[in-house]
């Protein structure tokens, strides 16, 4: 049997073995040179070489890559970043002379790292070139830009719902006016025509249609936080103890519903009404996401938000906050439902079954209150989303608009100035404000009031708050009162907010709201209202 010759017995062994130790001398040289300083990094530091291979690395690319030193040091770098991305560097990088990189040092290269494990994540690559006795060496730093990109999105989606909300608000304004002049109309109509059974049959059922129209655009007001809102101190768990009540008759008995409310939960001043609609649109959506069954569960709790938290949240404060969570074991959303679900008509219901309105309304709602929403959901397991509302310092209740009444409450002869850009609905407020016993005077504009307030005796202004030119409704009604103190104010519009009053001062408590479109009896309700006051 022919003996076995080692290695230092082979021609040429020799020579490879004193070229391998030659390399790992220089390269023990260069680790010791550079490890101080790669160590010190705050990013992932990796030297490679011309041949593409990984022949320094710190600690830090240890833990973002997943792996141990030991193996990657010879391993090739397209175990960690895109293979076509290494071989364009190899190839056109560290082959070339240090002079021809010296162009990339400082530029940040976006790329997708890859884990031990496989997963990726968005990183940020800058490259540094250096001449060494082995050749050029590059050393990459890369940051894992995670949050950033995270951020970046969240932004992006914040900014694309602002603009769709100041979309569709002014689209809701137009519709109300619109539908005002239709519901107007429509119930001068009806008292015309009282005696005929055939055309009352016809305009009730143009007012439904007209009123669903007007719900609509409430909803897209909803979205576009723009809605009129009744904000009153809220025991969160009393109101969500009866919605969750009723909720087991309506969702089915293969729906089991779970309230797990924390005791102490701090005061929120919010609109009772449009958070009851919220919680039901949550608690419907969870039902269509179970069709054979499951579980709701509903949660409070008392939450305090950092600036850590907020700071990924580009309309959020941080301070103390209502949580509160709705959850389902249903078929879950993919990533790309998600991310659209708070956009107005966007549902994956199939047609006829949803407007696609509900999760907007909601959406606009919490951001109106001054509050937070998100949702996290995998396909498959379920759905959770978590409102948060802003814990209340100051529980007083605003004023509520006055109910309808049956009966319209008549004037007295006093004087009303109506003030409306629009002329047909100018027109139809007119006819309706003469019917209920006033005298009417109108103006289609603020300088036209004005001028009209210099020489007549008016009891009561009733202007819309959104008109062309310099001069707004609220604006109007500041110097009106002016020239008159005890005039009356009552204020309309497609999206009031109750908030405006405040800048009235000491008459602030006799300034009414009326939100666009309202019925006729709403109308000679608020005026009676007013003028009593």
């Amino acid at each position: 049997m022919k003996p076995v010759q080692s290695p230092l017995a082979v021609p040429g062994a020799t020579r490879n073995v004193s070229a391998r130790k030659t390399a790992e001398n220089h390269l023990a040289q260069m680790e010791g040179k550079y490890r101080g300083l790669l160590e010190a990094a705050p990013d992932a530091m990796v030297v490679v070489n011309e041949n593409g291979e990984i022949v320094l690395l710190n600690v830090q690319a240890e833990k973002q890559f997943g792996y141990h030193r030991d193996e990657l040091i010879g391993q090739k770098v397209t175990n960690i970043i895109p293979k076509g991305f290494a071989e364009r560097l190899v190839a056109d990088g560290l082959r070339t002379a240090a002079e021809a990189l010296a162009q990339q040092i400082g530029t940040g290269i976006e790329l997708i790292g890859r884990r031990k494990d496989r997963s990726e994540f968005p990183m940020e690559l800058m490259l540094s070139p250096h001449q060494s006795a082995e050749g050029i060496l590059v050393t990459a730093a890369i940051r894992d830009i995670t949050t950033r990109k995270s951020a970046e999105a969240q932004l992006r989606q914040a900014q694309k719902m602002e603009v769709i909300g100041q979309l569709t608000g002014g689209m809701a304004h137009d519709f109300n006016n619109l539908l005002g002049i239709i519901i107007g109309n429509l119930d001068i109509l009806r008292d015309l025509r009282k005696d005929d059974k055939e055309a009352d049959e016809l305009t009730r059922d143009a007012l439904e249609a007209a009123l669903r129209g007007a719900d609509l655009t409430h909803r897209l007001l909803a979205f576009a936080r723009q809605q009129p809102l009744r904000p009153q101190s809220v025991d969160v768990n009393e109101l969500i103890s009866a919605i969750t009540r009723l909720m087991s008759r309506t969702l089915g008995e293969n729906i089991v519903i779970n309230f797990n409310q924390k005791p102490d939960i701090w005061p929120v001043v919010v609109d009772s009404a449009q958070l009851e609609s919220c919680i039901v649109n949550l608690a419907t959506n969870a039902r269509d996401a179970m069709p054979k069954g499951g579980k709701l569960l509903i949660a409070t709790t008392n939450q305090t938000l950092d600036a850590d938290y907020v700071a990924w949240q580009p309309d959020l404060a941080a301070g103390d906050y209502v949580r509160i969570e709705v959850s389902d074991t249903g078929t879950g959303m993919s990533p790309q439902v998600k991310e659209r679900i708070f956009e107005p008509f966007y549902t994956t219901k199939e047609q006829g079954k949803g407007t696609g309105l509900g999760l907007s309304m909601v959406f606009g709602f919490i951001k109106q209150s001054g509050g937070h929403i998100s949702v996290y959901s995998e396909p498959g397991i379920g759905t959770t989303f978590r409102l948060y509302l802003p814990r209340a310092t100051d529980v007083s209740a605003a004023a509520a608009e006055p109910a309808a009444t049956e009966a319209l409450l008549p004037g007295t002869g006093e004087t009303v100035l109506v003030v409306e850009d629009n002329d047909a609905l100018r027109h139809v407020v007119l006819r309706q404000i003469k019917d209920f016993g006033y005298r009417v005077l109108e103006a289609d504009g603020a300088t036209a009031a004005l001028v009209i307030l210099e020489s007549e005796k008016v009891d009561l202004i009733f202007t819309d708050i959104v008109m062309p030119g310099d001069i707004d409704g609220i604006t109007l009604a500041q110097r009106a009162v002016i020239r008159q103190p005890n005039l009356k104010i009552v204020l309309t519009s497609g999206f009031p907010d109750p908030r405006i009053i405040s800048g009235f001062g000491a008459i602030a408590s006799s300034v009414l709201l009326l939100s666009k479109p309202y019925r006729k009896d709403k109308l000679a309700a608020v005026l009676r209202q007013a003028l009593d006051q």
